[in-house]
């Protein structure tokens, strides 16, 4: 990164994405767009306490029996679009080419579009708020994109609160079992797609400026600065660098995991997605430092003595 660049934030996930080729068999589930569709992945701000989810499972068991559906989580806090975003986008590479079905939607029932999108490495199903926008970037873009108008694929009669039982989960599972892509509907400009902000993320004059990107339900403090920016700017295992949000400002270790420290001490890390985090030892480092997800952050490295 050349000091003061902005780097758009999906070319900066560490992520390697396999593409696998077009299957043949003559019971192939396949789109024009993906080479192969492995199966229906789940991210939703459902919860665990009621049967939202096991009814989206139901209806999808019955339109495609047998496609393997993996839960990424239910427990997107609810209505947080930019945590469910985060999660997506950083979970998805690591699971089979398939439909990633994500419903974080305060806006259900409201003029808001229901959407299939396809990119190189996927498709993605869900509400036109912003929730696909990572995941479809870091899946290498949008290629094609419909809005979810053919009500033939959908569960009947559809509630309006319960679009994702009634329209997204039916339509992944036709997706799944071999229906073309753009038999869901009308097609779109991807350029009309909503995206959300890209989270800030650059090094200039020898600081790294980002924000938090999310908050785990550890507390653990995830940011927008990828690790290979800090390493250009010398930070590595051992060094102390220093953090400011706000008026604070701390100083702390820049280790490999948690228990590099003792229980109740800050430390930073390079965490699972090649992001720089903030934890305590067993703690919460969100609660200890008051950052919320967007918060302002600048880090450096310590100058040497």
């Amino acid at each position: 990164m050349f000091p003061g660049r902005t780097v758009p934030f999906a070319q900066r996930i560490p992520l390697q994405i396999t593409g696998r080729s077009m299957r043949t068999a003559a019971d192939d589930v396949r789109s024009p767009f993906v080479a192969s569709i492995d199966c229906i992945s789940f991210i939703t701000d459902y919860g665990l306490e009621d049967g939202f989810v096991a009814a989206c499972h139901g209806v999808a068991a019955r339109i495609g029996p047998g496609v393997p559906v993996i839960d990424i989580t239910h427990l997107v806090p609810p209505g947080d679009v930019r945590r469910g975003a985060a999660v997506l986008a950083q979970t998805f590479p690591y699971l089979p080419a398939g439909v990633h079905v994500a419903i974080v939607d305060p806006g259900v029932g409201t003029a808001r579009r229901p959407v299939a999108i396809s990119a190189p490495s996927g498709i993605f199903i869900g509400p036109d708020n912003g929730l696909l926008s990572w995941a479809v970037a870091a899946a290498g873009g949008a290629t094609h994109a419909y809005q979810l108008t053919n009500g033939e694929l959908w569960l009947h009669p559809v509630s309006a609160t319960f679009h994702g039982r009634d329209i997204f989960a039916p339509v992944a599972a036709h997706l799944a079992k071999g229906t073309p892509l753009a038999s869901v509907g009308d097609e779109i400009d991807v350029t009309d797609l909503v995206s959300l902000p890209a989270p800030t993320s650059r090094v200039h004059d020898g600081e790294a400026e980002g924000e938090v990107m999310s908050v785990d339900r550890f507390g653990n403090v995830q940011l927008s600065i990828a690790a290979s920016d800090a390493g250009r700017m010398g930070i590595s295992l051992g060094s102390s660098v220093v953090v400011r949000a706000g008026r604070r400002q701390l100083t702390l270790p820049y280790l490999e995991t948690f228990a590099s420290v003792a229980p109740g001490e800050l430390v930073a890390y390079t965490d699972s997605a090649g992001l720089i985090s903030l934890a305590v030892n067993a703690g919460d480092a969100a609660e200890r430092l008051g950052l919320p997800p967007g918060a302002h952050v600048r880090l450096s490295v310590t100058p040497a003595p």
